[in-house]
């Protein structure tokens, strides 16, 4: 990269992450927001049959400057759906928010808690919710809720006097064992991604119409994708990593 952001620190020793789980959820804001070093992981979690399934809380449809967001919208859910088959997902779910001001609140949460009720997941994989994520940047206001109501989805999930609307849609509660979140300044554990680099490459690289619309000081999916993961995996003593921060929850 032109300008070589600053390294991602952790703030303390990382644990490997634990690999009792049989099925994982992602659930993020836009397309292409795995694709920034998560899909590594899911690629390392399908190749060893893990179950992985996705649900977006929008289309992406106000992501591309040059696009109106009634083109762009299935533009970019092509394009996820081709970045997920990259890593070995077949199921992508999107929800009926609107890209760039998704608000934080009841509908948000009962989505993503049907989407847990519905797939049923050991484990669920969203993106850091404060105002700073990795390396200190700024997080996306999107981002923020979607990460923010899947803290409050994963405990709503689980109780069958909230939402109980979800039950009479023949979705009975189900308690998830680990969040955890992806972008995050304060990790706690990592995942060790080797062999798997090429498979997050070609899933960022999926998202062609998207990535062609980045100002051409923006590194491309390769270059960044490499520097995300081997920082990662500079942090945690391995050729490459995800860094996750992660909670267990039963």
């Amino acid at each position: 990269m032109t300008d070589t952001p600053p390294p991602i620190l952790p703030v303390r020793t990382l644990a490997e992450f634990p690999d009792d789980f049989a099925s994982v959820l992602c659930v993020v804001a836009h397309p292409d927001d795995m694709e920034y070093g998560s899909s590594a992981a899911v690629a390392r979690w399908t190749d060893a049959g893990k179950t992985v399934t996705y649900w977006l809380a929008t289309r992406g449809e106000a992501g591309i400057d040059t696009l109106p967001p009634e083109q762009a919208g299935p533009v970019r859910e092509s394009e996820q759906v081709a970045a997920c088959a990259a890593v070995g997902v077949e199921i992508v779910e999107f929800g009926t928010h609107r890209d760039g001001v998704v608000e934080y609140g009841l509908d948000l949460r009962r989505d993503v808690s049907r989407e847990i009720r519905r797939r049923r997941p050991d484990l669920v994989l969203t993106g850091d919710y404060h105002d700073r994520f990795v390396a200190g940047m700024l997080n996306q206001a999107d981002h923020r809720a979607v990460g923010l109501a899947c803290v409050d989805a994963v405990a709503d999930a689980g109780n069958r006097w909230i939402f109980p609307e979800l039950r009479d849609e023949g979705l009975e509660p189900w308690s998830v064992r680990y969040l955890a979140f992806s972008g995050t300044m304060t990790p706690t554990h990592y995942v060790d991604v080797a062999g798997h680099l090429d498979q997050a490459v070609a899933s960022l690289e999926e998202h062609a119409a998207y990535n062609s619309a980045l100002p051409e000081s923006f590194p491309k999916p390769r270059e960044l994708v490499t520097w995300i993961l081997g920082e990662g995996g500079r942090a945690a003593g391995v050729e490459h990593a995800l860094l996750l921060d992660l909670v267990t929850r039963r």
